[in-house]
């Protein structure tokens, strides 16, 4: 999967320099990839998915052999695991990694980010694509591929406002910016100028 996740601008001094982490993120349905892969087209940067490489290191430590296997390692294993990802994600260069801002659960919200997480990415932004409720709705119903979430439209335009809310948390412990990116039907042109400011410099 090739995708952009939250990526955090950091304030640290050591910013200056041309590598930097981008995150990209958006709920289901939205568009997140294309945009991303679009608007990065051309340039020397490498795509990675935050949970693919969680589970190429469980494979390489031993801890499990796929993804259901991951989900039964115990929390304090699973917060080992990604702590291990967003430094190894950290080292790769420019990058764009594809992860959750927020996942949604039975019990309510969960970070997607949580602070051992953002503060070891140290992302230079966050990039947030978004649409309208009722777009993405359409785009799950319509989308027979997927098993997406039966959320109503008024669900999807909560969790987004969630991922908006999340996001700023996540920049304020990592000093990143936070970019909002609207993918609305037939204007995926639109939604890439948007997201070009972000990788200005990178590649």
């Amino acid at each position: 999967m090739r995708c952009i996740l939250c990526y955090v601008a950091s304030s640290e001094p050591n910013r200056g320099d041309a590598m930097a982490v981008i995150v990209v993120t958006g709920i289901p349905g939205v568009g997140k990839t294309t945009v991303m892969q679009k608007a990065a087209e051309g340039l020397n940067i490498k795509f990675v998915t935050f949970g693919t490489v969680m589970v190429e290191i469980a494979q390489k430590l031993g801890w499990a052999k796929d993804r259901d296997e991951m989900r039964k390692l115990s929390l304090e294993q699973q917060r080992q695991l990604q702590v291990k990802t967003a430094e190894a994600v950290a080292k790769m260069g420019d990058v764009i990694i594809d992860t959750h801002c927020t996942i949604k659960t039975p019990q309510g919200y969960m970070p997607g980010l949580p602070e051992w997480v953002i503060t070891r990415l140290k992302p230079r932004s966050i990039v947030v694509v978004e649409a309208d409720p009722e777009e993405i709705f359409n785009r799950r119903k319509n989308d027979v591929t997927r098993a997406r979430d039966p959320d109503t439209v008024e669900e999807i335009a909560e969790h987004q406002q969630i991922n908006r809310a999340a996001a700023m948390a996540y920049a304020a412990l990592s000093g990143a910016t936070v970019k909002i990116v609207f993918n609305h039907d037939n204007a995926l042109g639109d939604a890439v100028k948007q997201a070009e400011p972000v990788l200005v410099g990178m590649g």
